[in-house]
């Protein structure tokens, strides 16, 4: 057979096979709603097989009911991920019936404003435990299967707020900042395991997480003329760098937070 005889896979075909993600494995942990259910849908799009996980039964089965309707394959699970033994058992849960895991994106989040000064202990120790040590839980229980496994992506949810100090957001920032030292802390420790682990940094997004802050006018106009776009992402804006990161697109691609955030990090 000639050079000339070789089938080259372009245009679409190409594509398709660059961010192929048929008979992998994938959970999405926090996937009932907003930037979790979007990586759910997009994942099980490009053929993976979704595991959806979150604290609303009812929530993640309407997922899984979108993924089927779509023609995808897709099962639901409860979790809590401030519960170490909720989180434990989701991985042992997610290799049992899918007979291991592939892609991991951690998506459960919380959102906070609050003056510092003021702010409650609790309030403090609810985000942290959700947003950082929720994410540190997560990552440890299904990072273990990975490693053993040899090899596997988790793709953690940082933020803007990681990098840029906001008023009033001292919680938020310090556990989406912590979540940026752990991505790249575990991806330095599992790459000779053939595990990556890098984050997506999205800005504001109209999800129902920051939503009821959009809703009141002065936060819209100031988050709006932060962003240089000029205004809010929408979900499905974060798929391309999703599947990037889920898929062989990325294999050079360690410890790393992606920004989705309309240039916000560039001023």
């Amino acid at each position: 057979m000639s050079v000339a005889d070789v089938q080259v896979p372009r245009g679409g075909d190409y594509l398709a096979q660059v961010f192929d993600l048929a008979g992998r494995r994938a959970v999405v942990v926090g996937g009932t709603s907003g930037i979790g259910e979007t990586a759910a849908v997009a994942l099980a799009r490009c053929g993976a097989r979704v595991l959806v996980a979150g604290r609303n039964a009812e929530r993640a089965e309407a997922v899984v009911g979108r993924i089927s309707d779509d023609g995808g394959i897709a099962t639901a699970a409860l979790v809590d991920v401030t519960d170490e033994a909720s989180v434990a058992a989701l991985s042992e849960l997610a290799v049992d019936r899918l007979g291991g895991v592939d892609v991991l994106v951690n998506s459960a989040g919380v959102f906070s404003m609050h003056e510092t000064a003021t702010l409650p202990l609790d309030e403090w120790r609810r985000v942290l435990e959700t947003n950082l040590t929720g994410t540190f839980l997560s990552c440890r229980a299904f990072g273990a299967h990975m490693v053993k496994a040899g090899g596997g992506r988790i793709i953690n949810i940082a933020s803007t707020d990681a990098f840029i100090g906001v008023a009033e957001e001292a919680a938020y920032c310090a556990s989406k900042g912590g979540v940026v030292q752990l991505t790249r802390a575990l991806a330095v420790e599992w790459i000779k395991h053939g595990v990556r682990v890098n984050a997506l940094g999205p800005t504001d997004f109209a999800t129902p997480l920051i939503q009821p802050f959009l809703d009141d006018p002065e936060y819209r106009e100031w988050t709006t003329n932060a962003i240089p776009v000029g205004r809010v992402g929408q979900p499905h804006e974060l798929v391309g760098a999703l599947l990037f990161l889920a898929s062989g697109a990325s294999d050079m691609v360690v410890g790393e937070t992606l920004m989705i955030d309309g240039g916000r990090t560039a001023i």
